[in-house]
């Protein structure tokens, strides 16, 4: 198949996705549905209060939560939910973030869940007027560690649902939710790029901030959904902080478009099927299929080698034209991986032919 290159008139070259949803490769890669509802609201004004108003009944239904408010992303999501619980809805408040020193704005969270996804989780909490507080160590968490922390200045607990976190030895979701409604504190979980719109709002989580333009497949854009209270005071951050983090109409239909059909059909078992095949007469490094890290329902194709020999890999892949792109989070570990989720058929014969020259 033959592709338009949108990007030509800025002489930029789209690249192959092998890396799966990731911010620094655009994210999703939008169907026509999704693509032609931006394009529609694009040549139309809105009352944006309603509009914004009638998307989050929908969001808050399609999750099962009280309300919604829609962001510019998981990350502002973050920084908006924690600015929502140091504040409330007083506007002073509001307007004098990150500036409240004199407020309850000690954020929780487990040591090991102070990532960086490309910016450190800890300054959105900072943005939102926190101060994170990160509890126990990368060897182990345990409750006790998190109650002994737990003092009068104590606003909520942040829980991360990625893959970037450390996974074991550490409270799960289940458990956070009850810690933190036992010490009568709300728990916001970071979901960016979870596939499961349901669950951690079912399990009892008080706020929950997802990406739109990762597992949802949507524009760049965000939401937040949980408790009706939680959810005005994000809404009145729009006065404040939330200003700066603003939506327009067509990333907004862009994603109630990528809601009404998520989660779309996808040929991922089809493209993982063929590249391993492909990948296994191709390539003279080891290859196997691995499920995900952080226990979502997502195989890879893994690569593995020596560090050197990955390194050397990933430049063999991206200096190509196309420039392919993979999954490098565990070069350390000892493998790069596949991921199918952005790829097309027609892309796996491109690949397999960059690995045999490799």
């Amino acid at each position: 198949m033959t592709r338009i290159n949108p990007f030509a008139d800025l002489a930029v070259e789209p690249v192959i996705n092998a890396s799966g949803k990731m911010t620094a490769l655009g994210g999703s890669a939008q169907n026509d549905a999704i693509a032609q509802a931006q394009a529609a609201a694009a040549g139309s004004h809105v009352d944006l209060a309603r509009l914004r108003q009638a998307a989050a009944t929908l969001i808050a239904r399609r999750c099962g939560a009280e309300a919604a408010c829609i962001t510019s992303g998981a990350a502002a999501g973050l920084a908006i939910a924690v600015a929502a619980v140091v504040t409330g809805i007083e506007l002073e408040k509001i307007q004098r973030l990150p500036d409240v020193a004199d407020s309850r704005r000690n954020v929780l969270l487990q040591a090991g869940h102070d990532i960086d996804f490309g910016a450190p989780i800890e300054q959105m909490i900072r943005l939102g007027g926190g101060r994170a507080e990160v509890v126990g160590t990368n060897d182990a968490v345990i409750r006790a560690d998190i109650l002994a922390a737990i003092n009068a200045n104590t606003v909520a607990l942040v829980h991360v649902l990625s893959h970037h976190c450390l996974q074991n030895d550490r409270l799960n979701l289940t458990q956070m939710i009850d810690l933190a409604h036992k010490s009568n504190l709300p728990l916001i979980v970071d979901a960016a790029a979870e596939e499961d719109l349901l669950m951690p709002i079912a399990a009892g989580a008080d706020l929950v901030t997802y990406s739109g333009g990762k597992a949802i497949g949507g524009p760049t854009c965000g939401f937040i959904c949980g408790r009706r209270d939680l959810i005005e005071a994000c809404e009145a951050q729009g006065r404040g902080i939330a200003r700066a983090m603003k939506i327009g109409k067509e990333a907004i239909m862009g994603l109630v478009a990528a809601l009404q059909i998520y989660p779309a059909p996808d040929n991922r078992a089809a493209v993982l099927d063929l590249l391993e095949a492909g990948l296994r007469q191709a390539c003279r490094l080891a290859v196997s299929r691995i499920t995900d890290r952080a226990g979502r329902a997502i195989e890879r194709i893994a690569i593995h080698g020596s560090i050197e020999e990955l390194k050397a890999l990933i430049a063999h892949l991206e200096a190509g034209e196309p420039s392919i792109r993979t999954r490098n989070h565990q070069i350390r570990a000892g493998y790069v991986q596949l991921d199918p989720r952005e790829l097309h058929l027609d892309q796996v014969p491109l690949i397999v032919d960059r690995f045999r020259t490799f």
